[in-house]
């Protein structure tokens, strides 16, 4: 962590909120100088930071602040990150979430993510890292609006609505996390063309994962029980090469 790297994490362009207030974070962690130098990094890009050192005191600081992004240990002295994860989306709240692990093993990294997490990264870390990681989650989310003219994708009874951020089939609404709304995003942009998962993790994830596609799986998994579950299947595995989204019939 040093400050090299923490003058480059600050230098990109200031995100705010869609009304141009301050962007809200919440991080979780009981070792105090990481959340010293985390909370520090991140009001430098103008943030509103919340602190809290416990599994409870997390689920009352994002009840009651609700932010705009979290950062989570998995390890806590209480429960664990990923009970207060598993509590947060039973309440409804989607707020993007990146964990913070001291575990190598891919299997726990992929845990994390199958209770509904949106990134992580493995410390020990560069704050650079985690701001790089934490801007790219809220691009990802409905603080960004959409560069393109068109807003609203149709493939098929599936539109996707990239200003709002809402996702309907036949009419149902679909609620998808920051991370599943742009990957379902990526495959309607690119209706009845076989996306590779290296295309998918380049263009959704936009670093490397190591090598390790298991996390495409996990979250096509996904928007397959939310998508396909309201009609006949539009999202299609091509053996050997990828995932194809199409219209129903």
């Amino acid at each position: 962590m040093t400050d090299s790297r923490h003058r480059t994490a600050i230098a990109q362009p200031k995100l705010t909120r869609a009304d141009g207030g301050a962007i809200r974070a919440v991080v979780v962690d009981d070792e105090d100088s990481l959340t010293d130098l985390l909370s520090m990094a991140l009001r430098y890009e103008g943030w509103d930071v919340r602190l809290a050192a416990d599994g409870q005191k997390a689920l009352s600081t994002v009840r009651e602040f609700r932010p705009d992004v979290i950062v989570l240990d998995i390890m806590l002295p209480d429960i664990d990150g990923l009970t207060v994860l598993s509590r947060l989306r039973a309440d409804g709240i989607h707020t993007p979430i990146l964990f913070l692990t001291a575990k190598d093993s891919m299997d726990d990294r992929i845990a994390g993510l199958t209770v509904g997490g949106d990134d992580y990264v493995t410390k020990p870390f560069s704050l650079e890292e985690v701001v790089a990681r934490l801007r790219g989650l809220l691009r990802r989310s409905s603080l960004t609006l959409s560069s393109s003219d068109q807003s609203v994708i149709e493939v098929g009874d599936l539109v996707l609505d990239e200003e709002s951020h809402e996702v309907r089939r036949a009419g149902t609404l679909v609620e998808l996390t920051a991370t599943e709304f742009e990957l379902l995003r990526f495959l309607m942009r690119n209706p009845r063309r076989v996306l590779s998962k290296t295309q998918i993790l380049d263009r959704v994830w936009s670093y490397d994962f190591g090598g390790r596609s298991s996390v495409v799986e996990i979250y096509i998994s996904y928007l397959r029980k939310k998508i396909d579950s309201l009609g006949p299947a539009m999202i299609h595995t091509v053996r050997g090469f990828g995932y194809v989204l199409k219209p129903a019939g």
